[in-house]
């Protein structure tokens, strides 16, 4: 199979390159895909930087979501056959018009999605569910605080949260986001400013704060962790603070968030008898049973279809993940190929 991919060595944005390959046959567990579509997520943008810890060494493709069909087999698969709608999850390598992964990384697409939402639905949901139920610890009728709420998360946990019965607050970096907080069935919107910790305390209005979704930084994380009640939580799965639009990172602004980053006693951790968590996807990925088995309990759940809020042509990949950058999306940003 002939394949078009982005490559490049981290650093820059600018050092991504598309290039021909060809695409061997797929080994006995694995499938062969032609990608159609390709989900966008922020742990693509600090891979290209060299920012991400899982970075690989040397020339590498970026991506770690995607949707497409099954073109090939190997002799040992079984529960995939050719022609197959799939989406699937992969550590680096889904900017591409074509690949081979193992067959435990790719699930079929509900019949009434297209690839565009296929591409929209794993990295987010699981990064949800895994922080809110398995780290959080959600309780019926608990109230959550969402930060980022109208990505690709911040929408999954809302959803996810409303299982539960929770009252859900979410923040947003501007006014426009609010409308869509609403649609979603968040109880509160807060657009994030200098003012956070007494917005938050007027939307809590006298509620213990039980669990936290944090992706952000700085002040933010700090009045966020300060609110929670006892016996409460922060689940960190990101830091939106260091990004900035542009080819290569800002390093003098990320040099000042990091030496004015908020810090947290152990000692007083135990004290206030809160609890800080962390959570990165590429652990999950080492564990596909475990992500299976979240896979369907997230079904059980019925939830409505993925928001795919900006669409792009697979030649327009470079712009589509400046756009990413620049904190104004919604929903899920998706390459169409």
């Amino acid at each position: 199979m002939k394949a078009q991919t982005y490559e490049l060595v981290a650093g820059s944005l600018g050092n991504m390159q598309l290039k021909d390959k060809t695409i061997a046959a797929p080994a006995p567990h694995e499938v062969s895909i032609a990608v159609k579509a390709i989900g966008l997520n922020f742990a693509d943008v600090f891979a290209i930087w060299g920012l991400y810890g899982a970075t690989p060494e040397g020339t590498f493709t970026p991506g770690l979501e995607f949707s497409g069909e099954v073109v090939a087999i190997g002799n040992e698969v079984e529960q995939l056959e050719v022609g197959d709608r799939v989406m699937g999850v992969t550590r680096f390598g889904a900017y591409t018009t074509g690949l081979n992964i193992d067959q435990r990384y790719v699930i079929p697409i509900p019949e009434d999605w297209n690839y565009e939402e296929g591409a929209s639905y794993l990295v987010q949901v699981l990064t949800a569910y895994y922080g809110l139920k398995f780290l959080g610890n959600i309780q019926e009728g608990q109230n959550v605080l969402i930060h980022s709420a109208a990505g690709g998360v911040g929408i999954w946990a809302n959803r996810i949260a409303k299982q539960y019965g929770a009252f859900t607050i979410g923040t947003v970096g501007n006014a426009n986001k609010l409308e869509l907080l609403e649609k979603e069935g968040y109880d509160r919107g807060i657009v994030r400013s200098r003012n956070f910790k007494k917005d938050l305390d007027e939307a809590l209005d006298g509620r213990d704060l039980h669990i936290v979704m944090e992706c952000i930084g700085g002040h933010i994380f700090k009045s966020s962790y300060n609110r929670l009640a006892p016996q409460g939580r922060v689940v960190v799965y990101g830091s939106a603070r260091y990004a900035s639009v542009g080819k290569r990172p800002n390093y003098l602004k990320l040099i000042f968030h990091y030496l004015t980053r908020p810090m947290i006693d152990p000692q007083k951790i135990i004290e206030e008898n809160k609890a800080l968590m962390g959570f990165n996807l590429i652990w999950l990925y080492q564990q596909a049973d475990l992500m299976h088995s979240l896979l369907r309990e997230l079904a059980d759940f019925q939830m409505p279809k993925p928001l795919v809020g900006h669409l792009y042509d697979f030649k327009d990949l470079k712009d589509a993940v400046l756009m990413f950058q620049s904190g104004k999306t919604i929903g899920k940003v998706v390459i169409k190929i």
